[in-house]
């Protein structure tokens, strides 16, 4: 019999190899093409499509399309188009549907709209055969490879890499990426590999075994990666996580926080990661137990290391401790995260 956790703990040590397969010239010339075509059609505004963890993935896309490219860009809601029969007039935008499975109902009806509507659309999936696939007109495949656990780990960070060398191809205007740009990307693995070796995620895991609830939080390019390790939490050991951006943390949600209420900070050392500045220490005067993930260190703070990057790199890296915890804390709690209860690998919503 499988150990319980074996799937997941295979799928997060697989990532540093799947970010340096999506960088060979195979997969990054195909990312490259469709940049190129992209840059050619020059849309004035983008659209992400995604539903649970692919959904923090198309909001790590929405912050680069609109700092690097300088494009309004924001997340669809499905049920616009597919509960109350609604047509947006997208045609001149870029439709983005990021999925692992390409096979949500919703999200493929979504990008057949706005291709109906003119827009340019792009699938982004683990499954280039896939329903999403083959209803947009550029597709790119993460080939991250078969996951073995339910709860998404090597396929969100694929989607976000996948998402990076999008968007830089974009801004070089010809899809290639600039030498510094990929000598940069090409150092990804090694430090991931690096990141993967920190003892510190599995020692944590016995000090929450029994937590009630958690919150995470994070700013600009962070934000997506607080999300994405509550739903983690969530899936895999049923605990109760509330993420917040660092900013919307102080307009009420840190009344909640006490030192019974343990807080996972994404800190990284740029702009959003100096904005938490101002947060940490709110969090210090309501004494709560403060978990930091980041490259530097945080007086007060416990914290899970990881290299010191480009913001814009920094959630490749920093979820990877935060997949670790969650791991090793649904173990601790008795469970099994690579089958969480009532989840399916594919989840099909109309």
């Amino acid at each position: 019999m499988t150990r319980p956790g074996a799937g997941m703990a295979a799928d997060i040590d697989e990532q540093p190899a799947g970010y340096a397969r999506l960088l060979t010239a195979e997969h990054a010339g195909a990312i490259a093409r469709v940049a190129a075509v992209i840059a050619q059609r020059r849309p004035r505004h983008v659209v992400f499509t995604a539903r649970g963890t692919s959904d923090h993935a198309a909001l790590y896309g929405a912050y680069l399309t609109e700092i690097r490219l300088g494009l309004p860009a924001g997340l669809a809601s499905p049920s616009v188009v597919t509960l109350y029969g609604a047509r947006p007039n997208l045609s001149d935008a870029l439709v983005v549907g990021v999925s692992q499975s390409g096979g949500s109902p919703d999200l493929t009806e979504v990008l057949r709209a706005a291709r109906d509507a003119g827009a340019l659309t792009l699938a982004v999936t683990n499954a280039p055969g896939s329903p999403l696939a083959e209803t947009a007109e550029l597709s790119v495949d993460i080939a991250a490879g078969h996951e073995r656990a339910v709860a998404a780990t090597k396929t969100y960070t694929a989607e976000l890499l996948a998402l990076l060398m999008l968007v830089e191809g974009v801004r070089a205007g010809d899809g290639v990426l600039p030498a510094d740009e990929r000598a940069a990307l090409d150092a990804l693995p090694g430090l991931a590999e690096r990141t993967l070796t920190d003892p510190t995620p599995a020692q944590l895991a016995p000090r929450y075994r029994f937590a009630g609830q958690l919150v995470t939080t994070g700013r600009g390019y962070a934000y997506p990666t607080a999300r994405e390790a509550a739903l983690k939490l969530m899936e895999t050991s049923y605990l109760p996580a509330l993420a917040f951006s660092g900013a919307d943390l102080l307009h009420g949600p840190l009344a909640m926080t006490d030192p019974d209420v343990p807080v996972l900070a994404v800190v990284g050392s740029g702009p959003g990661g100096r904005s938490m500045e101002e947060v940490l220490p709110r969090l210090g005067e309501r004494r709560a137990d403060v978990v930091v993930v980041g490259s530097a260190e945080v007086e007060g703070a416990t914290r899970m290391a990881v290299p010191e990057v480009d913001e814009r790199y920094a959630p490749l890296l920093d979820i990877l401790p935060l997949q670790r915890l969650a791991l090793s804390l649904a173990l601790a709690r008795g469970e099994d995260p690579d089958a969480p209860r009532g989840l399916k690998k594919v989840t099909a919503t109309r």
